[in-house]
């Protein structure tokens, strides 16, 4: 029986660069659908349910993406609520690539950094990517530093964070209020997950900074988010540092992803968000 993706794309043109992963990773078919709303979900989950029993479903997937992370976590929960009994097929959100980068950049910063409650963090960027990346490391018990431009954002998104993982450590830290330095002073790893073109950390601070160890900026696009970085970099020695620049966590992301995709059709009830990508990530390594 073939394996069949329906995915669900909240932009008008479903990416291209999803499907060629999907195909990659062993869907047979796909059926791709932009500009796909909350309100359209039922119809198209139930047209990919009902037509195979429930013996068959494992053959049968749901992929959300889109770059509005916000609007595939709509689409998340519409899809949850179609099924019912045995009646559900098994999904993956990775909007934006959100959850596969997560991953791949906590999984770069543990190969050469213990992660655990002596641990901090610094997430720079409070977006989707940066989110998931600090609710990852909260999960391995270190103390996360959440960092915005205000110390009122930081600390907004701090009690949001908390809510999601109970018992997580996140510390608000803003830029326009507090010392430039402040931002890496007692952290081993920095995150760096801000806008496209924005640096967040200039080299001067990141190079004389004495806790540090590891650098991942998962900005692409020139200037990146960390003075010094190459966007090829992986696992490249600085000093007392490594880095990883955007290019050097790619192979990484693409092992998750592709991982993730394959694991959507071992059985028809598996959900992929944040928390179950990670672990797909680790299982790797």
């Amino acid at each position: 029986m073939k394996k069949i993706l329906l995915c669900l794309d909240s932009d008008p043109q479903p990416s291209v660069f999803d499907s060629v992963v999907a195909i990659d990773a062993g869907a047979d078919q796909l059926f791709r659908h932009g500009g796909v709303t909350a309100a359209e979900v039922e119809g198209l989950v139930h047209g990919a349910m009902f037509t195979r029993g429930p013996a068959d479903l494992k053959n049968t997937a749901v992929f959300i993406g889109g770059s509005d992370v916000a609007a595939a976590e709509e689409l998340l929960a519409a899809t949850h609520a179609c099924f019912f009994g045995p009646m559900r097929v098994s999904v993956l959100l990775d909007a934006n690539g959100s959850n596969t980068t997560a991953a791949a950049a906590v999984i770069a910063a543990s190969r050469h950094v213990e992660l655990g409650p002596k641990t901090t963090a610094a997430v720079i960027g409070t977006g989707p990517v940066g989110q998931r990346a600090a609710l990852m490391l909260a999960a391995e018990r270190a103390v996360v530093r959440i960092v915005s431009r205000t110390v009122g954002r930081a600390t907004q998104l701090c009690s949001v964070l908390a809510e999601s993982a109970p018992g997580g450590k996140f510390v608000p830290h803003g830029t326009t209020e507090q010392p430039a330095g402040a931002m890496v002073d007692g952290v081993q790893v920095v995150i760096a997950a801000g806008p496209a073109g924005v640096e967040v950390l200039p080299e001067a601070i990141c190079t004389a900074s004495s806790s540090l160890r590891v650098v991942v900026d998962l900005n692409a696009v020139p200037p990146l988010g960390v003075g010094g970085i190459d966007v090829t970099d992986k696992a490249v020695e600085r000093g007392q540092q490594t880095h990883y620049g955007a290019v050097g966590v790619g192979g990484t992301k693409m092992k998750i992803h592709k991982a993730a995709i394959k694991r959507l059709f071992e059985s028809n009830d598996a959900v992929l968000d944040a928390a179950e990508v990670y672990a797909i990530g680790k299982s790797l390594e």
